[in-house]
């Protein structure tokens, strides 16, 4: 019994750390939110902003509470720079969930651990789409990605129905997500080519697609485990461990390239 209790702690202990991000937990984030919360999102401040809202964003389910976060995080972002320290990240939970239902996995093998651990895999694949349409389209159209969330949203829903409610059938979701893949792999790398030149930091996130690419030949070959411990898979799971790091440092980099970008627009205005 106590061990049972002991490692449901752990668990839950490990879901508490997947659920945020350093961003999210800086007290400078979260008194920010606090206060634009209590000054936006009530009353008469909150039919303002409702009035306000354009519909696309209303339609994605964009709150009160979103706009603040949103803000508070480019104004925490802002006093991290002005002070000479990384960025933080924030609302990071897509990846870390999936990694957090992958080691559970493979730690014990159950019904359960196994369709979560594939269904979180989906989800970040559409999430990295989600991610590349909006840094493409979404900053110039945002109704578009808001759409495009929506389809990826009723996608995920499907697939996770079929598989639930119907039969959870490897081969077909084996296909799914790699054609899923192919279709985040093509897009990043088309928006990478374009604009390699013109934008030095995109080679980190060419490179990430390259080497995710040479990476998944790993889940399609068999080979006896090195030691009878690290089998291709596993060595998959290692591997892709500092090119999740890589992307990161782009996604970084990005960031503040649109950031100055903004406050660059922002003084001309």
């Amino acid at each position: 019994m106590a061990g049972r209790t002991a490692r449901l702690v752990l668990l839950a202990g490990a879901a508490a750390l997947a659920s945020g991000s350093q961003g999210d937990r800086e007290p400078v984030y979260r008194d920010c939110v606090h206060r634009c919360e209590e000054r936006n999102c009530s009353g008469g401040a909150l039919r303002h902003f409702r009035s306000r809202q354009p519909i696309y964003m209303s339609l994605a389910g964009w709150t009160c509470q979103d706009d603040c976060k949103y803000e508070c995080m480019w104004v925490t972002v802002g006093l991290y720079l002005k002070e000479g320290h990384k960025v933080p990240q924030f609302h990071g939970k897509v990846s870390l969930n999936a990694w957090f239902w992958s080691t559970v996995f493979h730690t014990k093998d159950t019904d359960l651990t196994e369709k979560m651990d594939y269904f979180c895999a989906s989800t970040v694949i559409l999430h990295s789409i989600y991610l590349c349409c909006v840094r493409t389209v979404g900053l110039q159209h945002p109704a578009v990605a808001s759409a495009f969330r929506a389809l990826l949203l009723l996608l995920l829903t499907a697939h996770v129905s079929y598989l639930s409610l119907v039969r959870f059938d490897y081969g077909y979701n084996l296909a799914a997500n790699v054609a899923v893949g192919l279709v985040n792999v093509v897009w990043w790398l088309a928006w990478c080519l374009w604009n390699r030149r013109r934008l030095p930091h995109v080679r980190k996130c060419l490179v990430v697609v390259l080497l995710l690419q040479g990476l998944s030949l790993l889940e399609l070959l068999d080979f006896p485990p090195f030691f009878w411990v690290l089998d291709a898979h596993a060595i998959w799971h290692i591997s892709t461990i500092p090119v999740h790091a890589l992307f990161f440092s782009f996604l970084e980099d990005d960031s503040l390239y649109l950031l100055k970008e903004s406050e660059a627009k922002f003084k001309l205005d």
